[in-house]
């Protein structure tokens, strides 16, 4: 484990003590490398993706690596955690066996492959720690590259905290921005475009960001030619080095087998990231992978032999001991007692974490076995029963899944017996038991939660009759959210100088400064990627996309790290933070899409809020930053300009979220939409009272969470009647809102006609007001729609249109 130092002076034998002490801890996790492959094709792990060959640098690496920094990974960097003190060998290999105990895994509880790392940033009750304090690791992802966005915010939330004043709590989160956030990423992965679209970034931004590159010269089996030009990512990016004329980059290069060189190396880095907040890229190459990429195949198969013999050569852990030899720091044979005592230490951490991961289920196979035994004799089938009981003794190392299928299958053959009961008790009392172990922290579950604020409603003055833009209401909110929390900051495309592209930000950046109210590139993935990393360390970032169509380019990022943050850690970390954007009803095809059925499938874990006009939205903004939950706010983009009342509460009055309002009541139908559609339903319902057809509407206002008063099925037990409305694909949002009202709500009880859904066409919106009214439901559409049904209800009052 490395410690902070005050005095960083070593003697020759304090020198001699901590490389002895590095070589052990790169033994240490080469032996669980090597061991854990091996449990994993005997089959008590699942999969295994190892740090094998990439121990060196990663020791070097953690030397320089302070309290409060982060890491934002690839999931090969085990020797690094163990050298920071973060993991142990038995936490290795309880995450390798997919425990659930967050004591066991503190890097997931069993909800990541072995290999993806995390600190704890949250105390029990969600609130945070003091995260100058420890050494932090934000939780890893698998998809390569994927932790490239996130990094940039974590780094630049130090730039932050270094030249913005007021922020409260500041002292939890920062020693005056002096933190560095360190990414590391193979080499065949900065072929992703999120790699690129992360380094340019970080270059206008400059931040103390350092990358390191593990270069072994392969993806899985495809080799560097097939990679990188030049089959060399520092010389590609010779263009970001920094000079006496233009900020950039420092990039280094090292071999990763050099012990000496990576220390030197990483020393420089470091410092000049932490000290002058300029990014740095360390090259380390020459590294080798041993045991292949994965468990799921050998690297033999696609290395030559001239290649193997290089690798056996070049090994990072066998070119350090030669060197160690070789200075006199240690004999062969002192060494030789490290590596045994490594194997002995791993193999008995690997022992004791099987026995907590495997005893307590044997345990319950043993209480499930007697209890269906004690069942069997009495029933008819009582054979077939007992040779369930016989095949689930003979299973050596159970998993919870053989004992339900067990149980479960048991319970069909004791129908309508005695034992049914008991059996039928035992199953709903493992499953409440067990299913929270891999289902719970989708959200918060702290005090902080969306539900945990009450709305406020706005205020006026009395007998006030001013109007003004749904914009100047967003601009009037916003003015008050960054004065009344100085930690709350914007950015996004056209966000800053001219005060974003519907004037909801105007005059803001002049007001509160440059790094509070951004301008960013065009950049989506890294726009979110900054506000996740921001989020993490404790600031209150807003992330503009200009347009919803534009959020695909970022939904990778919001479906694989930010939806799934609080559940992958169990809810030890969090990010609270808000992606703002626009949609809806413009006239052009690739600024009107609505593509909500595909966001809300993605993002489940980000709450998705759709307001109707500017006021709801600046409710929804005031609600969430009292809220520790992360959310997407879609506002209409026809609204800007349309008449709003002034309020007088600014930053104050809340949105509920999770809860619909009904906007008309009525006996007949009830209508369901939301956001720019909602105003061409209520006009059809206008038009539809005067024919005798009075609809109820309902504004949804957030598709996740989803009405949680359940207010929808009692509008429909009223009106017996259901159409959803929605300017989504047929099948998108409209399919999701109908299941959560139909089924979920069991509205099907109450329904005297097919409930059913208007959407648009399948395409997306043509160009022009005629592309608008002939690709998403006009008022037209729905005024006969609705009438259609009624005709179906009482043909001779509403006779047919057509």
């Amino acid at each position: 484990m490395i410690k902070e130092k005050a005095n960083t002076t070593l003697t020759f034998e304090d020198f001699k003590v901590e490389v002895l002490n590095d070589y052990k801890t790169a033994m240490i996790s080469r032996e669980c490398s090597l061991l854990g492959r091996r449990e994993v094709l005997t089959g008590k792990a699942k999969f295994g993706i190892f740090g094998d060959g990439k121990e060196v640098p990663q020791l070097a690496m953690a030397k320089f690596f302070k309290n409060g920094d982060f890491r934002s990974g690839y999931y090969r960097d085990q020797t690094f955690m163990m050298a920071i003190g973060e993991l142990t060998v038995e936490q290795f290999f309880a995450g390798l066996y997919g425990s659930t105990s967050i004591e066991k895994d503190p890097m997931s509880a069993g909800r990541q492959m072995g290999g993806h790392f995390a600190t704890h940033s949250l105390n029990e009750d969600g609130s945070w720690k003091n995260l100058t304090q420890q050494k932090n690791s934000s939780a890893d992802i698998s998809p390569t590259a994927g932790q490239m966005p996130r990094l940039l915010g974590l780094a630049q939330a130090s730039k932050v905290y270094r030249q913005v004043d007021g922020i409260k709590n500041k002292e939890n989160f920062t020693v005056n921005g002096n933190e560095v956030a360190w990414g590391t990423i193979g080499n065949a992965s900065t072929s992703e475009g999120l790699f690129f679209e992360t380094i340019n970034a970080a270059g206008v931004l400059q931040v103390p960001m350092l990358i390191s590159v593990w270069d072994d010269e392969y993806g899985i089996s495809v080799h560097a030619k097939h990679q990188t030009t030049k089959e060399n990512i520092s010389e590609i990016l010779k263009g970001y080095q920094r000079d006496e004329n233009a900020k950039g980059y420092e990039i280094l290069r090292v071999k990763g087998w050099d012990y000496t060189d990576l220390i030197t190396t990483y020393e420089k880095a470091s410092s000049i990231a932490r000290e002058q907040h300029v990014p740095v890229l360390v090259h380390v190459n020459e590294l080798t992978q041993p045991q292949g990429h994965s468990t799921s195949g050998s690297h033999e198969r696609y290395k030559d032999g001239e290649r193997l013999a290089w690798e056996r050569e070049f090994d990072c852990i066998r070119q350090m001991r030669l060197w160690m030899i070789a200075i006199n720091i240690a004999s062969a044979q002192e060494l030789n007692e490290i590596d045994a005592d490594a194997k002995k230490q791993v193999l008995e951490g690997k022992k004791a974490a099987w026995a907590a991961f495997i005893n307590p289920i044997v345990a319950e196979q043993k209480e499930l076995i007697s209890l269906i035994e004690k069942l069997a004799p009495a029933s008819t089938n009582k054979e077939a029963i007992l040779n369930l009981v016989s095949q689930l003794k003979g299973t050596k190392d159970p998993l919870k899944k053989e004992l339900l299928i067990t149980a479960r299958k048991s319970l069909r053959l004791l129908l309508n017996e005695n034992g049914q009961a008991e059996l039928a008790q035992w199953i709903t009392e493992y499953i409440k038991k067990t299913q929270p172990n891999f289902s719970s922290h989708l959200h918060s579950q702290s005090d902080l939660n969306v539900y945990s604020v009450a709305e406020v409603l706005p205020t006026y003055n009395e007998n006030s009759q001013d109007d003004a833009d749904g914009r100047m209401i967003l601009r009037d909110n916003f003015d008050a959210i960054f004065t009344k929390y100085p930690e709350a900051l914007i950015f996004g495309e056209d966000s800053g100088n001219i005060g974003d592209v519907n004037q909801g930000l105007e005059g803001m950046q002049e007001k509160y400064g440059e790094l509070r109210v951004a301008d960013v590139g065009i950049r989506e993935a890294t726009i979110i990627g900054q506000g996740i990393g921001m989020a993490m360390r404790g600031l209150r970032p807003i992330a503009e996309i200009q347009y919803l169509d534009y959020l695909l380019y970022a939904i990778q990022i919001m479906s694989d790290d930010l939806a799934t943050l609080q559940y992958r850690t169990l809810g030890k970390q969090k990010a609270p933070l808000i992606i703002r954007t626009r949609g809806h009803r413009l006239e052009g095809i690739w600024h009107s899409g609505s593509p909500m059925g595909m966001i809300i499938n993605a993002i489940r874990g980000i709450h998705v809020l759709v307001p109707r006009n500017m006021m709801k939205a600046a409710g929804f903004y005031n609600t969430l930053l009292e809220c520790d939950e992360p959310a997407l706010v879609i506002e209409c983009l026809n609204g800007y300009r349309l008449k709003e009342k002034t309020p007088t509460n600014y930053g104050e009055f809340k949105t509920p979220i999770g809860v619909v309002e009904t906007i008309k009541e009525g006996k007949d139908i009830t209508l369901v939409s939301y956001g720019s559609t909602l105003r061409l339903v209520e006009q059809a319902a206008r038009e539809l009272q005067e024919v005798g057809i009075d609809c109820e509407v309902i504004d949804l206002q957030s598709l996740l969470p989803f009405d949680i008063k359940q207010d929808l099925v009692k509008s429909v037990m009223k009106t017996n009647r259901l159409l959803v409305i929605d300017e989504d694909v047929p099948g998108g949002a409209s399919a999701y809102i109908m299941q959560q009202i139909v089924e979920q709500q069991d509205a099907y009880k109450y329904l005297d006609s097919k409930p059913q859904t208007l959407a648009a066409k399948a395409h997306r919106p043509s160009y022009g007001t005629d592309g608008d009214y002939f690709s998403k439901p006009s008022t037209e559409d729905i005024y006969e729609k609705v009438y259609e049904m009624m005709n179906e209800a009482n043909p001779a009052k509403f006779p047919k249109l057509y």
